[in-house]
């Protein structure tokens, strides 16, 4: 299969077991040919080296030896029988024969028996033509089976397939335990074993009759690493196998896995994870490996539409139509309503380059400075806690690091859900010994793994993060735990004096935090003592951090207690946020903040600014935009009333649905660039069609500072790329933009971006990826930041008063509400509700202890009424303990379920990120929808009927 990824056959040469680390230094001759490989390697490894093929089945480079299906076997002078070259590591002068007669003679034999009990359907089988029984098979020379098939065997077992991806055909397993070691090793599940004994055993998944009711997460990787037919996607076994692939990035998480687009002409078949890739591996979750069907749903739009109200229906008309038509909007309202009646919001979805358009048309084209992105309601406190206390707005570390990590401290995240292969590495590590301390309201998955528990969980109550954060960094400060060299070398001595005072008083202490947080003090002690006095602690975060009004507070806390103990600047510690969207992290560098150019820098600065207004030939305004809450604001009081969104949904994923709503119906022209009619969509006069990461070129940057290609895979539905809409949008406002391929913009932004100026598609080519900084300084990137120094210079250590939210239960509203992500779905759920991924998930729900759901009459399945002071909704209660009693909690994956119609419009205090995670609510056992749902469905349908009337209109 020809692979379009420049590294040609290499790419996916399977050497059989794992690489290992070090010098070669020992030197062994195989064949008659010498080679020095690092001690460790196994004979199998360094024939592979050579170019040497020795037969397998049961060895893969992506899993450690096994040693079972005895394909393998070698000659090695001195050694008694034939050894298994997978598990015989190398010896210095040892001497290797790999073929031989007598070694053809047995490992016929051993393939004989395999297909004694093997379906004799290779021209009609799924896996034709990329077997590796089959391939073996030809390796040795089989030309018969001497064994007939009268005798008891398993060619009639039935298939299991429950599973919507992916077939489960047990004829046709040759137990070689590929599948069930790579649930093991590479993902961390445990959910597949090797049932029975002998000539009963089978693989069997645990806790279900079958796949689709088992512990399987779908990740993907036990079919990946199935050898014959026995695990097959779908996709392959209805259209046959591929022909050639394409390398790109996953559209989903800030994982940024790279993968292998495999084709049959110009039809996907399957998403397989490139074990090239420097962020996963060839490792995958259910939905990057399988949950790519929404690229070509029937439900995409395709053709520009627009309309004068939107109580009338769509009218498909040409591009140019369209793109003039909204061009003419913008102008008018500018003119009669002034410059800043107009803003953009980007995408943490498209690419760098599309996002840096965007605010470059809002800068240069709109002259404003009124452009946001998603990140302003997920992770804008990481940007401004990380900027004030080390200097820089992003992460310190690469995902590897975690395997040198002593300590691991999760504090408001839920990796196995949202980030579920770094959480697979993350496991990894804790397996190897490495100790876990979680954070969280919820008892995560991560609490009680298999073979991977936290040593402590501090389930504190929610809104209290930088009360526990005090307290864990009084204990360090009171019991003498910090590392005074290292503060005395890296940080600001007069900010430390001061923090440490303030650590240190009395009112931090856990005793008189225990009460706050709802967490016992030993136990707050406990932990802090864990994570200082580790050789190696790293802290990892999500949004339960951000999402709060002291969400920017709490990151200088998590900074601080870095820096405190001298976890920053090395492998194995560090401070890690792990951003939601594929490329939050990349929107933030691209300048979508109001108040900054790309790269960080403000507008407010005059040189910055002038070498912007040079490159873009206008004069740009030197005062910071709208941000996101403020565009609202305005377009109730009537001073904003044109918006241009690029891919995101701010209907479902804001808070306060109902006011989100009500400033979208205020505005006269909003202008919506998507692939779907999502839920903002509905309140738009302009849709322009949108293109998935499949359709496009460019680059994402991951939550590790990555930049990786996105590489086209397969013609834009809609006909342009979204930088192109973005480009001919520019256009017909008058404002050139002259570009014809995105490696030009991106050359551009690395003219402008000191952080970005050595990358180039070349160098990524080259690269595979690259981490910012990356320039004349580090030409090669930056694996991990503040070595020796901090990016400000002196770290600064900064006070972190805790200040209770203004959001508190009290009789009318008693309990908690903090939302949060599941493993099958994605964000609003444009995409995954519009796959297989509903088989896990069809619906969100309300999880509520069983204390509470006793005291209200409320049993598992019910559907009950969740009030707040911002709304009502109503969901179906799934009873657990994985919640406190006194929390309940949420995802927010469909629309209809309303989850941010009762999250309040309470937001951080220095970026306005909303306070998501803390909602008083009450919980009543109901029969009947909210009075909200009921108006969302009815206006959902006159929206598809409007829809469905005006497609095949034209305006000429």
């Amino acid at each position: 299969m020809s692979c379009q990824c420049g590294a040609g056959a290499s790419c996916n040469k399977d050497m059989g077991t794992p690489a290992r680390p070090g010098e070669a230094s020992i030197t062994l001759t195989i064949d008659g040919q010498n080679i020095s490989v690092p001690a460790g390697s196994s004979v199998m490894h360094a024939a592979a080296l050579l170019d040497t093929a020795i037969p397998k089945l049961c060895a893969t480079d992506s899993l450690e030896p096994f040693g079972s299906c005895r394909m393998c076997m070698v000659e090695i002078d001195g050694h008694r029988g034939y050894p298994a070259s997978c598990t015989t590591p190398v010896t210095p002068g040892m001497v290797v024969r790999t073929q031989s007669e007598k070694l053809a003679k047995l490992r016929r034999g051993v393939m004989e028996l395999y297909i004694s009990d093997h379906p004799l359907d290779c021209l009609t089988c799924s896996a034709n033509g990329n077997c590796e029984l089959q391939t073996v098979a030809g390796q040795v020379g089989l030309r018969e089976v001497r064994y007939g098939m009268d005798g008891a065997n398993h060619l009639q077992e039935q298939k299991d397939v429950s599973n919507p991806y992916f077939d489960y055909d047990p004829s046709k397993c040759i137990v070689c335990n590929r599948c069930v070691r790579a649930c093991e090793e590479t993902q961390g599940t445990f959910a597949l074993t090797i049932a029975g004994r002998g000539f009963e055993s089978r693989v069997s998944p645990a806790g279900g009759t079958d796949f689709l009711g088992s512990e399987c997460v779908s990740c993907g990787a036990c079919v990946q690493a199935c050898p014959t037919a026995t695990l097959m996607e779908k996709s392959v076994i209805q259209w046959g196998q591929p022909e050639r692939s394409v390398i790109t990035t996953c559209a989903y998480c800030g994982v940024g896995c790279s993968f292998r687009a495999e084709l049959k002409g110009n039809q996907l078949l399957r998403m397989v994870p490139d074990k090239n890739g420097q962020a996963n591996h060839g490792h995958s979750c259910v939905k990057g490996r399988f949950a790519w069907g929404y690229a070509t749903h029937p439900d995409r739009i395709t053709k520009p539409m627009i309309r004068r109200s939107i109580d009338e229906p769509w009218q498909e008309v040409s591009w140019e139509v369209a793109l003039n038509h909204a061009a003419s909007e913008f102008r008018r309202i500018q003119q009669k309503y002034g410059r800043d009646a107009v803003g953009g919001i980007t995408s943490s979805r498209c690419t760098n380059e599309e996002t840096y358009l965007v605010q470059k048309l809002v800068r240069a084209a709109f002259g404003n400075n009124n452009v946001d992105t998603c990140a302003r309601v997920c992770h804008s406190p990481t940007g401004y806690g990380l900027k004030q206390t080390l200097g820089e707005s992003a992460g310190t570390q690469s995902f590897d690091s975690v395997m040198q990590a002593d300590v691991v401290l999760v504090i408001g995240a839920n990796p196995s859900d949202a980030h579920p292969v770094f959480a697979s590495q993350l496991k990894r590590r804790l397996r190897q010994g490495a100790q876990l301390i979680v954070i969280d309201p919820r008892r995560i998955d991560l609490v009680d793994a298999i073979h991977a528990r936290a040593a402590h969980h501090l389930a504190l109550r929610p809104g209290t993060n930088v009360a526990m954060l005090n307290a864990l960094a009084h204990v360090i400060i009171t019991e003498g735990l910090l590392d005074e060299d290292f503060v005395a070398a890296r940080c600001d001595s007069e900010a430390f004096g001061h923090w440490r005072h303030f650590v240190a008083q009395p009112e931090h202490a856990p005793e008189a935090m225990a009460d706050v947080c709802g967490v016992a003090a030993d136990d707050i002690r406990a932990a802090a003592r864990l994570y200082a006095s580790a050789g190696n602690a790293a802290i990892y975060y999500g949004l339960g951090v951000t999402e709060h009004s002291q969400g920017s507070t709490a990151v200088m806390a998590i900074a601080n207690l870095a820096m405190a103990t001298g976890n920053i600047g090395r492998e194995g510690v560090g401070v890690n946020p792990l951003r939601g969207q594929n490329n939050v992290q990349g929107s933030c560098d691209m300048g979508s903040f109001p108040h900054e150019f790309p790269g960080y820098r403000h507008v407010s600065d005059d040189v910055v600014r002038a070498q912007f207004e040079q490159a873009w030939g206008v004069s740009l305004h030197n005062e910071p935009g709208l941000r996101i809450p403020n565009m609202f604001e305005a377009a109730l009081d009537g001073s904003f009333k044109a918006l241009y969104c690029q891919g995101e949904d701010i209907a479902q994923s804001d808070p306060n649905t109902q006011h989100v709503t009500a400033a979208l119906s205020a505005m006269e022209c909003v202008v919506v660039q998507d692939i779907f009619l999502n839920e903002t969509a509905k309140f738009a006069h302009v849709f322009l069609p949108g293109s998935s990461f499949l359709e496009k070129d460019g680059t994402f940057t991951n939550a590790e500072r990555r930049i990786s290609r996105v590489r086209k895979v397969m013609d834009s539905l809609g006909g342009k790329a979204d930088w192109e809409v973005t480009v001919a949008l520019a256009q017909s406002l008058g404002y050139a933009m002259d570009y014809t391929h995105p490696s030009q913009i991106m050359d551009e932004i690395a003219r402008l971006t000191p952080t970005f100026s050595g990358v180039s598609y070349t160098a990524l080519e080259r690269h595979g990826s690259l981490q910012w900084p990356c320039n004349a300084a580090a030409p090669d990137g930056t694996v991990t930041m503040h070595i020796g120094e901090f990016v400000r210079g002196k770290g600064r250590f900064m006070i972190t008063r805790y200040v209770p939210t203004e959001e508190r239960v009290n009789g009318r509203f008693p309990l908690l509400l903090t939302t949060g992500r599941i493993l099958s779905q994605y964000n609003v759920g444009a995409q995954t509700r519009r796959t297989d991924n509903v088989a896990w998930h069809e619906e969100d729900r309300l999880e509520i202890h069983p204390a509470d759901a006793e005291n209200r009459g409320i049993v598992d399945g019910d559907w009950v009424g969740v009030a707040s002071r911002a709304g009502q909704t109503v969901l179906r209660a799934k009873v657990s303990e994985r919640v406190a009693a006194g929390v309940v909690y949420t995802t927010f994956h469909f629309p209809e379920s309303g989850a941010n119609v009762i999250t309040t419009d309470n937001s951080d205090w220095a970026t306005n990120c909303p306070e998501y995670k803390v909602t008083a609510v009450e919980i009543i056992k109901v029969n009947q929808p909210s009075e909200w749902q009921q108006r969302y469905r009815h206006f959902s349908r006159q929206q598809q009927e409007l829809l469905r009337q005006g497609r095949g209109e034209s305006v000429q």
